[in-house]
């Protein structure tokens, strides 16, 4: 099955001049999305990972059933305010602005290895800053998985050092 099918490509938005690559039709076909989640996690040996971990919220979309597939821990990391108790952040700028993630003190294990999971790599800020959230709170990243690669945006350079696997490159 070519996942590409399950990708719709949306002119001019959220601004003009942009070419949006909506998940979607992949979100809503269950079969696709099936594949997909079997594809990610397929990159993975369960024995490499012991969490994985997404920024919210699309990340979300494909790290719960990857969680659920390696039968492992699944880590949200938050916006600001979300998450109740002690929480470790990381600030960090974006385009136009700057943002923040969290994550629960106590949500990863000093050594333990994290796969980062989201939907898109575009310019590689958000994982960028997930990828240092989880080094903060005492893991050590074991990857960033994406379902999706902006190639063109070179989203790859604030990951250097960082394994990083996409299912699908534009």
């Amino acid at each position: 099955m070519d996942l590409t099918a399950y990708i719709r490509d949306v002119p001019d938005f959220p601004k003009p001049g942009i070419l949006f690559k909506d998940i979607m039709p992949l979100l809503g076909t269950p079969a696709a999305f099936a594949l997909a989640i079997e594809r990610l996690a397929g990159h993975y040996p369960a024995d490499r990972i012991d969490v994985l971990a997404a920024a919210e919220a699309r990340g979300f979309l494909f790290a719960a059933p990857m969680a659920l597939a390696l039968k492992k821990p699944l880590v949200p990391l938050r916006k600001p305010g979300k998450l109740p108790g002690a929480t470790h952040s990381f600030r960090y700028d974006l385009e136009y602005g700057s943002a923040e993630l969290h994550v629960h003190t106590d949500a990863i294990s000093p050594g333990a290895r994290v796969l980062i999971v989201d939907d898109v790599l575009a310019t590689g800020g958000t994982m960028a800053a997930a990828c240092k959230l989880v080094e903060q709170a005492g893991g050590v990243v074991a990857g960033c998985a994406f379902l999706i690669e902006l190639s063109f945006l070179n989203g790859r350079a604030p990951l250097t050092g960082y394994e990083v696997f996409s299912l699908i490159s534009y």
